[in-house]
């Protein structure tokens, strides 16, 4: 009898810990002072515009006709309709939380300023980056259709298509660690690294040990961050002890919480360059879940792609333009500097072509969704995309939609194990209607999918740091590797189909019998999907 009065009492003294312990995370945690920041803003605005308004009958008019304005504004904006649609109704639902809302997180000095020196790194032009006459030839004796692609790239990005380029893909990031810490060790003028997020950890801590190394040896190493993506998982002002180590660093979009709270334009690339040959992308970032050896959402399912070659080019100019935009150097930057010499490195052993990209949401160009329209829209056979959020516009519905009922395999691969339940939630809302029109979708059963890519008739391919959703679409600057005929594409497909053994089918039958609270959730959800 007393056992079990003692074992009572030692489950609710459990309980009782970890309740503690959440309350001191969520305490001693940044994000959660960003959020109560965030919060506190909102409240404040909200508050005066109500005062305001109890004040005379006027500001209300006032208030009424501003948010007709900013709706007006908001609708000839060169933007995606559904941010139109959402802002709109939101605005004009709720003006005094809408006009709220919109003036903190629907528009951002740091765009406008960003966007002007972006502008002006580009006009200067970069020498060699003009396409090689001789590829694009090849290429479009091969398959026009796929070389306009290819073309619209370049046109668009302003990257090249390579012929002289290896590719290496990686399934897993523990199988792309020790390649990258090889090649690290290898370098001998320079490294250029620009992630997303970075934490202290086993993968961090090997990187960094090679990183001081180098820089004390006379190797130029460089690191880009992002301010919003390393919130949480380094120190303030970890750009300082990053330089007293050697290390040139700055940080992307620093966030200050005092009427900032701007925080949609973030840098999503993972870009790691050595000597301008050997090229790291896709989208691992530097901690230790990324790699397995950090249990988070069970086992962690990525893809990466090393280049070795002359597209590697596209990506040290890539690293380079940001360089000088977030440092706000007026000087031309001296590209022929860090151009490597073939004579210094072995030959590679190219197959098919390879074609690096990057996407600003800073030109009114969205290449990221258009580079995967392009690829469903000339589908034959089939197309494999696999994407931790699903979260799309109508014309990525549409164009998905269509291949299905054309006859084409469309796949689409996403978590079983969420990180974000709400985002979760909104990306499961998108299933029924796909289902409907011919797509299989599945869920990665052993924990968290995080890798994107498509791969599209045994032809085409893109790993990169694009997910499949509003942001990766139309806020974060991303990266990405095109591929035609190259030995990888083959790989990446195989990837997929052997995944596809633990991973669970989603029915028709799954969406349909959820409860109606779920699916009002998700209804509200997919009203405000673009503002997420």
């Amino acid at each position: 009898m007393s056992q079990g009065k003692d074992g009572e009492k030692g489950k609710k003294k459990n309980i009782v810990i970890a309740f503690f312990s959440r309350v001191s995370k969520l305490l001693f945690n940044k994000i959660f002072y960003v959020a109560l920041s965030m919060i506190a803003q909102i409240a404040w605005f909200v508050l005066l515009f109500i005062v305001l308004m109890r004040y005379s009958p006027y500001i209300t008019i006032v208030i009424e006709i501003m948010a007709v304005l900013t709706v007006l504004r908001i609708v000839n904006r060169y933007i995606n309709p559904s941010y139109k649609l959402a802002w709109s109704i939101t605005i004009l639902a709720i003006p005094v939380f809408g006009l709220t809302l919109y003036l903190l997180l629907g528009q951002s000095r740091f765009r406008k300023a960003m966007a002007r020196r972006i502008v002006a790194v580009d006009r200067e032009g970069v020498p060699s980056m003009q396409q090689d006459r001789t590829v694009r030839l090849e290429m479009e004796k091969l398959d026009a259709a796929v070389s306009n692609q290819s073309s619209y790239i370049a046109d668009s990005s302003g990257y090249p298509v390579y012929r002289d380029t290896s590719a290496e893909y990686f399934q897993v990031g523990e199988d792309m660690f020790p390649v990258l810490v090889r090649e690290l060790d290898k370098a001998e003028k320079y490294i250029f690294i620009e992630y997303f997020i970075i934490n202290d950890g086993v993968m961090w801590e090997t990187i960094l040990d090679i990183l001081i190394r180098k820089a004390r040896q006379g190797v130029d190493v460089r690191l880009i961050y992002d301010g919003f993506g390393c919130l949480a998982t380094l120190p303030s002002g970890y750009y300082k002890k990053m330089r007293e180590m050697g290390i040139q660093c700055v940080v992307f979009n620093p966030f200050r919480p005092i009427l900032n709270i701007v925080a949609n334009n973030r840098d999503h690339r993972k870009i790691c360059v050595i000597d301008g040959w050997t090229g790291f992308t896709g989208g691992i970032n530097l901690a230790d879940e990324y790699i397995n050896r950090k249990n988070r959402f069970g086992h962690w399912k990525d893809a990466a792609v090393m280049l070795k070659g002359g597209a590697v080019w596209s990506m040290t100019v890539m690293f380079l333009k940001m360089w000088s935009v977030i440092n706000r150097e007026d000087e031309p930057i001296p590209y022929q500097d860090y151009r490597p010499d073939k004579a210094d490195h072995e030959p590679v052993s190219s197959s098919g072509f390879v074609q690096p990209f990057s996407d600003s949401p800073l030109d009114n160009e969205t290449v990221s969704e258009y580079v995967y329209l392009n690829i469903i829209h000339h589908a034959k056979k089939y197309v494999y995309i696999c994407t931790p959020y699903l979260i799309i516009d109508n014309e990525m519905i549409t164009a998905l939609s269509l291949a299905a009922k054309s006859g084409v395999d469309v796949r689409i691969m996403t978590p079983g194990t969420p990180d974000k339940k709400l985002v979760f939630l909104l990306t499961q809302s998108y299933y029924e209607q796909l289902l409907m029109a011919g797509v299989r979708i599945y869920v990665y059963q052993p924990g968290f999918l995080h890798s994107k890519s498509i791969v599209c008739d045994d032809e085409l391919a893109v790993v990169g740091t694009i997910n499949l959703d509003y942001r990766s679409m139309y806020l974060h600057f991303e990266d990405g590797v095109w591929m035609y005929r190259n030995n990888v594409v083959h790989e990446i497909r195989q990837d997929f189909m052997d995944t596809l053994d633990v991973c669970e089918k989603v029915s028709l039958e799954f969406c349909r019998d959820r409860k109606w609270p779920v699916k009002a959730m998700q209804g509200l959800l997919r009203l405000v999907a673009p503002m997420l």
